[in-house]
């Protein structure tokens, strides 16, 4: 069974509703949970917000926090989330900002530095990650890690380190 698929069996059991706001994985966890069959009993959408002025419109993010934060930091990962799952009325929210690369002028991450945002009934909670590899790697790794946290969170059985797919 997949991490999307198991995601998505957790939030059914709890009755619960899923969106998803991304930035460097492009719609790629999207992808990977309509692929299962019967996603939309829970999956509702979500928004690929690439740019920092659309993370601010779309999603509700502070200008305030990117200046201060930038984008890759926990701050905008929990306000993508919470964002997320306020404008598209949803229970449980994920988010993914980062640097897959190449190196980005404006922030000073390295390359492969992911920050992970979850907005769930009981609060909204960050991680971060730095996957090796080149973007189109740190793109799929930082895809499957955010279904695989997200389900050990919301399963109640959150490892230090959530199992490999």
């Amino acid at each position: 069974m997949s991490a999307a698929s198991r995601l998505l069996a957790v939030l059914a059991r709890r009755g619960l509703t899923l969106s998803v706001a991304e930035s460097c994985t492009g719609g790629l966890v999207s992808h990977l949970l309509v692929s299962v069959p019967g996603a939309s009993r829970v999956f509702a959408g979500g928004a690929v917000a690439y740019s920092p002025a659309l993370k601010e419109r779309l999603l509700g993010v502070s200008p305030a926090t990117v200046e201060r934060e930038t984008v890759v930091s926990a701050a905008v990962a929990e306000e993508m989330a919470r964002g997320a799952a306020e404008r598209l009325s949803t229970d449980v929210a994920l988010s993914v900002t980062g640097v897959a690369g190449p190196p980005s002028p404006d922030d000073p991450a390295p390359c492969g530095t992911v920050w992970f945002g979850l907005f769930a009934p009981d609060g909204v909670r960050s991680t971060v990650r730095r996957f090796p590899g080149g973007r189109a790697a740190v793109r799929r790794a930082a895809a499957r890690f955010v279904l695989r946290w997200a389900e050990s969170v919301l399963a109640g059985s959150a490892p230090a380190a959530p199992a490999a797919d």
